[in-house]
């Protein structure tokens, strides 16, 4: 490690340990900027700190600020209690001191898994996190992630449509092919048939979640 170098140590997230990444920069001297919690303000404290005894990487980019730079970039954010888990978040604020972008790999990680959870079990997990916070950080959470459910909401439905469209297309063609006494043909479009069946079926069940992940987060926004 090294000064202006963009270092990151495993952390836990709803009592999951290893689950996210929490980054900072290296000042050079035994010190790191970072996002601190529970605080939420960009802090500079001790490599100790930072790391509680967890393993600490560095995160390496084709093209970079020089160290100098980087370190300038982070102390010139020092004091900043803007954080949001989904668009201001640790990593978000070392990538920008350390390449001049704000991003935030780990959340793009994410945000596409959602589909994938159980979300059923994600209520209590999620209204403990938002109590971490203050009130007007947890609506910002809150906007964010129903934001972040329509962006995948939009790109979803749209594709449940066309694969039942497809699911009624290759049932006529199979009916037709039959009439037509071309077995071969109707047995082709039957299994077309099925794999749109399949894709639907999938579509539904993340769609599903994701309308359950949405009532979860407005029971808890009235809870604020």
């Amino acid at each position: 490690m090294a000064r202006g170098d963009q270092i990151y140590v495993p952390r836990e997230l709803f009592d999951r340990e290893g689950i996210y990444q929490h980054h900072g920069i290296d000042c050079g001297d035994g010190t790191v900027i970072h996002y601190r919690k529970p605080s939420e303000t960009i802090e500079r404290t001790s490599l100790a700190t930072f790391a509680r005894s967890s393993p600490v990487s560095i995160k390496y980019y084709p093209t970079s600020f020089i160290a100098d730079t980087v370190v300038r970039r982070a102390e010139s954010r020092l004091g900043e209690r803007r954080y949001n888990l989904l668009f201001n978040n640790c990593e978000h604020f070392a990538t920008w001191c350390k390449i001049g972008t704000s991003d935030s790999q780990q959340v793009r990680n994410f945000i596409p898994a959602i589909a994938r959870l159980n979300v059923q079990n994600l209520s209590q997990p999620i209204e403990r996190a938002l109590y971490e916070t203050d009130e007007q950080n947890a609506h910002r959470l809150l906007d964010g992630a129903l934001g972040e459910i329509k962006v995948m909401w939009d790109d979803l439905q749209p594709q449940y449509q066309q694969t039942v469209a497809e699911i009624g297309a290759w049932d006529r063609v199979a009916k037709e092919a039959l009439q037509r006494d071309r077995e071969d043909l109707a047995r082709a479009a039957i299994q077309r048939k099925l794999k749109y069946k399949e894709k639907a079926q999938t579509l539904s069940c993340q769609l599903e979640q994701l309308a359950k992940m949405t009532e979860n987060l407005i029971n808890n926004s009235q809870h604020l």
